[in-house]
């Protein structure tokens, strides 16, 4: 008889790899993955649990299908990811409807869960979140043509406004021919973008090989048959060195799009929030960055209502962007989480959070359209996704646009999704590009 299981991953893309690791486990032991959870054996929910609207979310999804269960269109629900390791004391007796838990070391134990849930029993398991990176082959779910490439798992960086060390435990790097070994097996199977994804890929190698090893590793994955395209996220300013800057600019295959998250630029917030660096090194490494790597897109994270932002705080912050001309980023108000020591700080109530941040995308609304100006009449290698029924255009990805978080590009043409096309743009709007196919 068919086992059944549904999947609902939520959060950033390192816990869709966990997901895709789970897949795989699954798979291999039988089980049959399904659309929908609505009659499904079992719903595996991988949680985010980084701040309250990702918990929510996490809530949501699980009060949802222990609605199915109840009336018995659902048989079991299992609870991974970062929101059961974060509440694991509590979470079973907060949510009794969750028949077995795994925290983020447990991943391994999805068959396990999978097997008990299937016998009517419970469980749970929370080995310990700072051992090595299980190497677990998994079942790629994004695409076509481009996935991630995890290179390192946990963060020691301890910024004052972040649970991620405490829920992910210690920075630990992959081996570095594991990561090349997984890197060669997703371009033999089609994959030409891998996006090189840590909480801090630019600390990579430090743990295991008492160095920096990013450029390094990019070195090598530049000599893969078949990848195409390098992405990197994310990368801490204050771990910058020439050789990593040397390795982005002459690698052809890295693409010259870089996520480094600031957070803020002003030196008092910078170091409240333990920080590395002053405002001043932040502005010198993007001049450094713009100058030794011509074309660059940058792209950030930014936190308004941090605590000490007034409104001279503030001011510098939108100042800064003006000046910076950053192409790309993630705004979001602060968020302030339980067990951390900007929690605790005094900082702008969260209505006022809210409008700075609706204010800082605004602005960047203005810079990012500029930026989708300056396209028009360039030709652009882009990544095609899919046909768009809605507007009769091929769709992708130009290498200025990493997938889900930054803008698309349509296009006519007869590229087949999963393959390069060179797109000639000659329209922009509303952050999306618009073109024809350039044959070759």
């Amino acid at each position: 008889m068919e086992k059944t299981f549904a999947m609902i991953s939520l959060g950033c893309a390192k816990n869709l790899v966990n997901s895709e690791q789970m897949l795989y486990l699954l798979s291999e032991a039988g089980y049959t993955l399904v659309p929908e959870a609505e009659g499904a054996d079992f719903a595996v929910v991988n949680t985010c649990g980084f701040i309250d609207a990702a918990k929510s979310e996490a809530i949501d999804a699980i009060l949802e299908l222990a609605e199915l269960k109840k009336r018995k269109r659902l048989g079991a629900i299992i609870v991974t990811g970062c929101l059961s390791e974060r509440y694991r004391d509590s979470i079973t007796q907060e949510l009794p409807e969750i028949d077995a838990v795994l925290g983020v070391g447990s991943f391994g134990e999805i068959v396990n869960a999978a097997d008990a849930v299937m016998e009517g029993r419970s469980l749970q398991r929370f080995a310990s979140n700072s051992a090595p990176v299980d190497e677990i082959p998994r079942v790629v779910s994004t695409g076509p043509a481009w996935a991630y490439l995890r290179i390192a798992e946990g963060c020691d960086n301890y910024c004052a406004f972040c649970a991620i060390p405490y829920i992910r435990g210690h920075y630990r790097s992959r081996a570095m021919e594991n990561i090349l070994e997984e890197a060669r097996d997703l371009a033999a199977h089609g994959v030409k973008e891998l996006i090189v994804i840590a909480q801090d890929i630019t600390r990579y190698g430090t743990d295991l090989y008492g160095k920096r090893s990013l450029a390094a590793l990019c070195r090598e994955l530049g000599q893969i048959e078949g990848v195409e395209w390098i992405r990197l996220h994310y990368l801490y300013p204050d771990a910058f060195d020439d050789e990593l800057i040397d390795e982005i600019a002459s690698n052809e295959k890295i693409v010259k799009y870089l996520d480094i998250p600031i957070q803020h630029i002003n030196n008092n917030i910078l170091k409240a929030m333990h920080r590395r660096g002053t405002g001043e090194e932040i502005r010198a490494l993007l001049r450094t960055l713009r100058e030794r790597i011509p074309g660059l897109v940058l792209r950030t994270s930014l936190i308004t209502g941090l605590p000490g932002e007034g409104e001279a705080e503030f001011e510098e912050l939108c100042a800064f962007l003006k000046e910076a001309r950053i192409e790309r980023a993630g705004v979001f108000p602060f968020s302030p989480e339980e067990g951390t020591p900007a929690a605790q700080m005094p900082h702008p109530d969260p209505l006022t959070a809210q409008r700075r941040a609706e204010l800082v995308m605004e602005l960047q609304a203005r810079i990012m359209d500029e930026f989708c100006e300056s396209q028009i009449g360039k030709e652009l290698r882009v990544l095609c996704q899919d046909y768009d029924e809605e507007s009769g255009l091929l769709v992708g990805r130009s290498w200025a646009d990493s997938p889900d978080i930054d803008g698309l590009v349509f296009f006519e043409g007869s590229c087949p999704p999963g393959e390069m096309a060179e797109v000639l743009i000659d329209a922009a709007e509303d952050g999306f590009l618009y073109g024809k196919e350039v044959e070759a």
